[in-house]
């Protein structure tokens, strides 16, 4: 976790960075990512034999799903990034409200594969995968929050 902190704190205070190079950035980013993140879902998570191939295909969906809102938010940080100093008003009720519409699209999406999650394998699995992804998002969160500086205050 200690790097994705670094990662993604040297992503958000990079002020020049280009359109395609920062999208191939976070595109190898989250490949990179995604790989210690499944070993560690891998770990907590513990379908049955008759499972896991369902469990694998549905979680699969979900993380292509998933990268889609984290390259969204990636993209609104960014935004933040470039204008926290002298952000008006009218842009900290944007960001906020981009904020707000991504939190809401990442709960709707976990709840949703929670649902295809128990279907597909157990009510416990599904609860095992929530549980893990709850708690990766948690940390991700949190990790953010110390990284970013607070909106500017004396304009």
């Amino acid at each position: 976790m200690r790097k994705l902190t670094l990662l993604l704190a040297a992503l958000l205070i990079g002020s020049a960075v280009h359109a395609q190079s920062f999208s191939e950035e976070v595109d190898l980013f989250q490949a990179a990512f995604g790989m210690e993140k499944k070993a560690i879902v891998e770990y907590f998570v513990n379908p049955a034999d008759a499972n896991k191939e369902a469990f694998w295909e549905v979680y699969d969906e979900y993380e292509a799903k998933r990268k889609e809102l984290g390259k969204q938010r990636l993209d609104v940080l960014m935004k933040y990034a470039n204008t926290w100093e002298t952000m008006s008003d009218d842009q900290a009720d944007a960001f906020m409200k981009d904020l707000f519409k991504l939190k809401a699209s990442t709960d709707k999406l976990i709840k949703s594969y929670y649902k295809k999650m128990r279907k597909a394998t157990t009510p416990s699995v599904g609860a095992q995968f929530f549980q893990v992804e709850s708690y990766i998002l948690t940390v991700v969160r949190f990790h953010l929050q110390e990284s970013i500086p607070f909106i500017a205050q004396d304009k």
